[in-house]
């Protein structure tokens, strides 16, 4: 076979055990590693058809499925760039998406084709519903590609993360940053081809596409594949499965659940989390209520993965654990490095970090040394055992459930409300979702009220970012140089969900 960088690796478990079961979904046979390399490949000529050509961008805006997950590879065996797009995002906010990365493929959900087709400009639309129907797998036929040659340095997928100047940043990530993460992992967590790993993530995001499934390509691992997350059909399938991937959010609901006992999670053998922070607190009733301790991780959407607490030794909750074995970790300020145990920002090197952001040089430069370190804007602190925590985020992101929320894109739409003077969105502690988003609002009309924002944020906003309390106050609270003192904010209203 010819080298394609990623597929070539992702697939090398197929072509050597081609009957493994890859996938199992509830009430449905199961799908060998074989069918979904040979159904990658059939798709792969379906976009070479439509006019893909290498370095291409394939924008994909599809509900969950396993069609979707055979794309994803088809588009790399192609030698395309997969473009994941959340299935929450609005057609304005696609419209961005859509004129940056001017994509020669679009593939979108049938329910959606009439309103997004005029976005995609000349790109060529097809449609794919959780089912696996739609024109992308109507045009189908016999034919199969020879996957593209492909480097290890060329372009795989790109990842738009909102800045927050609130323009999207579109990170590049090659063949060689996915796979070099997806390997690295697959060591530090002892993965094999013994491992049934439950997928109940989305599948646009970097957790759930690139380290869930990643992982278990690299390894022969089985996926028990979910369209989403319901503690119904995780408890269903905790009898089976070896490994539980999910954010803190999986966790707090599947403790509300009674049947949660160390007998039913006697066949796991990892629970992973990840995306947003975890409470201590979740981790020790976690440990109380099943007999595992969590393995909490840290990574971006511009690196993957950086640290992970261990899996054989002290899992620390509060802390992100230790730099994977190929990760370069440092904390710095102005000065430079500091000292151990004094907060900084967290700067990583490694073969994980992006290429930088699509058609952003100036941006890239400003977070991408030309040394290879990022600045990845998180603030840290490493302690005696060398253990990484995470206290706070000089970008001001807000982390809901796994998913970013970037305060400067709710705020501008927020200000252009009328009957509003100015707005500050923080996030702050939620028992559910790490944390919830909260608009606070300086009104300058008296008739303001806080439903006629939500009303505004609904239309505009996917739903993950949509926030969940809005405060009308009087003023902000300002420095002597007149800048909004968020940490004020986030002080007064830490409790306002727990």
């Amino acid at each position: 076979m010819t080298d394609n960088y990623l597929f070539s690796r992702l697939t090398a478990y197929a072509e050597a055990h081609p009957d493994k079961p890859f996938a199992e979904q509830p009430s449905q046979p199961s799908q060998s590693y074989g069918e979904t390399l040979q159904n990658a490949l059939h798709l792969a000529a379906v976009l070479t058809e439509a006019g893909l050509t290498p370095g291409d961008r394939v924008a994909v805006q599809v509900e969950k499925s396993l069609t979707a997950i055979e794309l994803y590879l088809a588009t790399v065996a192609a030698g395309g760039i997969f473009l994941p797009l959340n299935t929450a995002y609005t057609a304005s906010e696609l419209s961005y998406f859509l004129t940056d990365a001017s994509p020669g493929i679009v593939v979108c959900d049938p329910a959606r084709e009439a309103e997004i087709t005029p976005l995609a400009g000349k790109a060529h639309v097809f449609t794919l519903a959780a089912n696996g129907k739609g024109s992308l797998t109507g045009a189908l036929s016999d034919a199969v590609i020879t996957p593209v040659p492909r480097n290890a340095d060329d372009l795989a997928a790109i990842l738009y993360t909102s800045g927050t100047t609130g323009r999207s940043k579109g990170a590049m990530l090659s063949h060689g940053n996915l796979f070099s993460n997806a390997e690295s992992l697959q060591g530090y967590w002892q993965f094999t081809d013994q491992d049934v790993l439950i997928h109940a993530l989305p599948i646009f995001h970097t957790h759930g596409l690139f380290v869930a499934t990643n992982i278990a390509l690299v390894s022969g691992a089985t996926l028990h594949f979910l369209q989403n997350f319901s503690p119904e059909s995780i408890i269903a399938a905790l009898h089976r499965a070896t490994v539980l991937m999910g954010v803190p959010t999986f966790y707090t609901r599947l403790l509300q659940d009674p049947r949660l006992t160390p007998e039913l999670c006697a066949n796991m053998r990892l629970f992973v989390s990840g995306s947003a922070p975890m409470l201590v607190d979740t981790h020790e009733q976690w440990q109380a209520r099943t007999g595992h301790t969590i393995l909490e991780r840290y990574g971006m959407t511009e690196t993957n993965m950086n640290t992970s607490n261990p899996y054989s030794g002290a899992r620390r909750p509060g802390t992100v654990g230790l730099p994977l074995p190929d990760v370069e970790l440092r904390i710095m300020d102005s000065d430079g490095e500091v000292a151990q145990g004094e907060i900084g920002t967290i700067e990583v090197r490694g073969p994980n970090v992006f290429k930088g952001y699509w058609q952003m040089p100036e941006k890239t430069a400003e977070e991408l040394r030309a040394d290879g370190w990022f600045i990845t804007g998180d603030l840290g602190i490493i302690d005696d055992h060398g253990y990484i925590s995470i206290v706070g985020r000089g970008k001001d992101l807000i982390i809901t459930g796994g998913f970013n929320v970037y305060p400067k894109e709710l705020e501008s739409l927020i200000d252009d409300i009328d009957g509003v003077l100015e707005s500050a969105v923080i996030g702050v502690p939620h028992p559910d979702f790490g944390e919830g988003v909260v608009a606070v609002v300086v009104p300058s009309d008296k008739a303001l009220t806080t439903e006629a924002v939500q009303a505004v944020t609904t239309e505009k906003l996917a739903k993950f970012k949509q926030p969940k309390h809005i405060l009308l106050l009087p003023e902000l609270p300002r420095n002597t140089m007149g800048k909004v003192q968020k940490k004020a904010l986030r002080e007064a209203y830490a409790n306002l969900f727990t």
